[in-house]
């Protein structure tokens, strides 16, 4: 293996350079990824132009790859061998506090960025840190012992694996948060990569009617949202959303609204809490919104509705997306749209932000694309 790392590192906002690193030493305890896809999604459009703090980062929290390079530790630690292809969840908890001992390292101190400064997080870590590879848009990622890894089941390609991240979300939030089940409504907003992931999780879960809302730029979206599982889609912009939402319901609203929407301001959290049943439907909600004037809590408590955030997914999470990947019972190879090499990093991620006219849903980065490595 040779002694320097391609990586792309971000350096200011809005600016990333190719640079060579020294490849990090692999303690006992430690492992070497060769990684074939990082996954961008809109997380990375926002910390790309306006990143928490300055330091050098290589980004990239959505990682597959194989066990290059590993301790005997390590491997005895993980259950793995030399080639193992493995999901790297981008937490990296103590696995010592009250968090980690039941099981919710995401809320982990040693892995929340916004509250420490030292803290652990694939995509989010200064490369200036111990281990160096801390991000995916690299040709490799440091492993210490702490990291949370899950195999990849056979039959699954490095691409597919790469949608892992926003299909555990999509169950997360939708199932293990919200609670959808069997015989549910709901309204889904935002045909992106999250809002068609909890399709797939809602019609697994039994939902008997989901409706997707998005704009007519999102025309192959929402046709993909129907392939999906969708039963009914809404253009908010061709269509009054509360008033077909009430039609497709029989007038009675939605028993659950999951906002997937992203940066579109307060209107789909008025429009959820408006087309939510009569009495105790649930509205969950993305961090998107810094504040809120106004925020109708009369109407909020008059309906009894629970609000609940949606932040991150559990181990059990990841392991059930890998599941729903390897049955092939959905075309999810459909929401993979776009493929980048590694010197690309800067175009792929404002083509995820819209900044060209490229109709994408999840963009994957594969760092040994362009010599097929």
């Amino acid at each position: 293996m040779a002694e320097h790392v391609r990586a792309a590192v971000r350096t200011a906002p809005g600016v990333t350079e190719i640079r060579e690193l020294p490849k990090p030493d692999v303690p006992h305890d430690g492992a070497l990824l060769k990684v074939e896809v990082a996954g961008i999604c809109g997380t990375d459009v926002k910390m790309y132009d306006h990143p928490p703090f300055d330091d050098p980062v290589i980004m990239g929290h959505e990682n597959v790859g194989v066990i290059a390079e590993a301790g005997d530790t390590f491997l005895a630690r993980h259950d793995l061998a030399i080639g193992d292809r493995v999901f790297v969840e981008h937490y990296v908890g103590c696995f010592d506090c009250e968090w980690c001992r039941i099981g919710e390292y995401r809320h982990c101190e040693a892995t929340d960025w916004r509250t420490n400064p030292d803290a652990r997080r694939y995509g989010y870590t200064s490369c200036d840190r111990p281990g160096r590879l801390w991000g995916g848009f690299a040709e490799y990622l440091f492993l210490p012992w702490n990291c949370v890894l899950h195999k990849v089941p056979d039959g699954v390609t490095p691409e597919l694996a790469g949608l892992v991240t926003p299909l555990s979300n999509g169950i997360e939030w939708a199932l293990l948060a919200a609670g959808v089940g069997y015989g549910d409504t709901v309204l889904i907003q935002g045909p992106g990569q999250q809002g068609l992931s909890q399709v797939v999780a809602c019609k697994q879960a039994g939902a008997t009617k989901i409706v997707v809302t998005g704009t007519t730029r999102d025309k192959a979206r929402l046709e993909l949202a129907k392939t999906l599982g969708a039963d009914e889609v809404v253009d908010v912009l061709q269509e009054d959303p509360l008033e077909r939402v009430r039609e497709i319901t029989g007038g009675t609203g939605v028993d659950y609204v999951l906002d997937c929407t992203s940066r579109a301001g307060t209107a789909p959290v008025l429009l959820g809490i408006d087309a939510l049943k009569r009495r105790e439907g649930t509205l969950l909600i993305q961090g998107e919104l810094a504040a809120f004037p106004d925020f109708p809590v009369k109407k909020l408590t008059e309906k009894a509705i629970t609000i609940k955030s949606a932040r991150g997914h559990s181990y059990r999470a990841c392991e059930l997306a890998l599941e729903q990947l390897a049955s092939g019972r959905f075309p999810l190879e459909q929401l993979s749209t776009h493929r980048f090499p590694l010197s690309e990093v800067d175009r792929a991620i404002r083509t995820l932000g819209g900044e060209t006219d490229e109709d994408v849903i999840h963009i994957s980065l594969m760092p040994w694309l362009e010599d097929g490595r």
